[in-house]
């Protein structure tokens, strides 16, 4: 049994905290079905997935801090999951919509890569900013589920029929995908903070 040792060390938050990235997971498996067939039933669900894995992501919080079972292993694996649901699942709903210039392509992955890069300096600066009860007080930059907003406002441009691209000295990009650029450089932030509950 010791090739499921892995499983066995798992803490019941944790179980939270796979479920956030299952549903960020199925949220790209349906951008892509929506790509491909214009399937409205496929948006609809994976921008439902979105907020439902920051239900599970401040869940898994919560039941770790209840059950007094936090773990390195739980903290990882929180961070990889957020990265799935919070940055690579919200810039392939934008592509799948319509932000799909080279332009939008390059703004999106600069999206993600800042998401990847908030989370990695999160996980190695927690411990030294963590108080005596080993609570960390605030983030440096907006957290990751921060994405919903710029997400919800390209759905709403994508509804109301607004995303129109333009062409500035030659280059072709959505307007809206300067919402991703600036929420990106919001996680990246040394000087904001932002009180952790």
């Amino acid at each position: 049994m010791k090739h499921f040792s892995l499983l066995r060390s798992f803490h019941f938050a944790d179980l939270f905290t796979i479920a956030n990235g299952c549903c960020g997971v199925v949220a790209v498996f349906h951008a892509m079905r929506f790509h491909a067939t214009q399937d409205g039933r496929s948006l609809l669900l994976t921008a439902l997935l979105v907020p439902v894995a920051i239900v599970f992501d401040v869940l898994d919080g919560r039941v770790a801090r209840w059950r007094h079972r936090a773990s390195p292993l739980g903290r990882e694996l929180d961070s990889l999951a957020d990265l799935i649901s919070f940055g690579v699942a919200p810039a392939a709903i934008a592509y799948a919509v319509g932000l799909n210039t080279a332009a939008d392509q390059a703004v999106l992955v600069y999206f993600v890569v800042c998401g990847l890069s908030r989370l990695a300096r999160y996980n190695v600066t927690a411990e030294s900013m963590a108080d005596d009860a080993g609570k960390v007080p605030y983030f440096e930059g907006t957290p990751i589920p921060s994405s919903v907003v710029p997400l919800a406002l390209l759905l709403f441009a994508y509804y109301r029929q607004q995303l129109m691209p333009v062409t500035v000295f030659g280059v072709s990009f959505h307007m809206t995908v300067l919402l991703f650029a600036a929420s990106g450089s919001l996680m990246i932030s040394k000087t904001l903070h932002v009180p952790k509950p």
